[in-house]
């Protein structure tokens, strides 16, 4: 959608700047009418071009986005039981979220928050 509306008012300052030049030959001694209604066409044409490019760019602002974030663990993989740092309190999958790009969890129990890290495996 993004490269329509470019294309769209790249297209529009064309033919403004080509309309000008039929407008303003029209007024010269060996210009006729006929440029002149081919210059105001080319206008009418031009602004309907960045009108339509407007819109465009307003129903993709409208959009929303979703990412989805899987984790995809090699092998057998064997989870112990999470417990709250702070309470000891034993968590659950659902208090797990991702915020910002790092695991956080929220313990139901005492109300803490904080980010999961992973300690080394040596």
């Amino acid at each position: 959608m993004k490269a329509a509306r470019t294309i769209l008012y790249i297209v529009a300052g064309i033919l403004i700047v080509l309309s000008f030049l039929f407008i303003l030959g029209a007024f010269s001694p060996t210009g006729s009418t006929s440029w002149l209604v081919v210059g105001i066409v080319g206008l009418a044409i031009a602004f309907i071009f960045i009108i339509i490019g407007a819109r465009i760019g307003a129903k993709a602002a409208g959009t929303t986005q979703n990412i989805s974030l899987n984790v995809d663990l090699p092998g057998n993989v064997k989870m112990d039981a999470i417990k709250c740092m702070s309470c000891g309190s034993p968590l659950a999958a659902d208090d797990i979220k991702m915020i910002q790009g790092a695991p956080v969890v929220t313990c139901h129990s005492c109300g803490t928050t904080y980010q999961l890290t992973e300690e080394p495996k040596w």
